[in-house]
């Protein structure tokens, strides 16, 4: 699943399941998607997250160089969710700059962060 900008051709995010556990994979796209389209975006990452018991989530930032307000609110809303259905979500492939925003906002502390994709699927499966 992916949603396009209007003015490119790159994907914003892809969703994959693997097992019980989703893996949202986000692009810089994500952070491009025009003004009051976040609203649909959100809608499309947490709707097939809202039938899940238990909801398993990854977050894959490898391919993101910064994120900012509106992408943090999608983070946040999508942690709520897991936690209110009983399930967990984590972070991977996070860079420096990003991190540092996580840490700012004391997020860091909230999910757990991990190198990459593959190590946070393997630490949420094993939960």
């Amino acid at each position: 699943m992916a949603v396009n900008d209007p003015k490119s051709d790159d994907e914003a995010f892809t969703i994959e399941r693997h097992g019980d556990l989703t893996v949202i994979t986000a692009t810089e796209e994500l952070e491009r998607i025009e003004f009051g389209l976040e609203e649909l975006v959100s809608e499309l990452i947490l709707k097939p997250l809202r039938r899940q018991e238990n909801p398993s989530i990854v977050f894959d930032l490898s391919r993101v160089e910064y994120f900012g307000s509106m992408f943090l609110a999608l983070l946040i809303r999508c942690w709520k969710l897991a936690l209110s259905q009983g399930g967990t979500m984590a972070l991977s492939g996070v860079n420096e700059r990003s991190r540092e925003l996580l840490r700012i906002t004391a997020l860091d502390m909230v999910w757990p962060i991990y190198q990459s994709k593959r190590e946070a699927i393997e630490a949420l499966q094993l939960d």
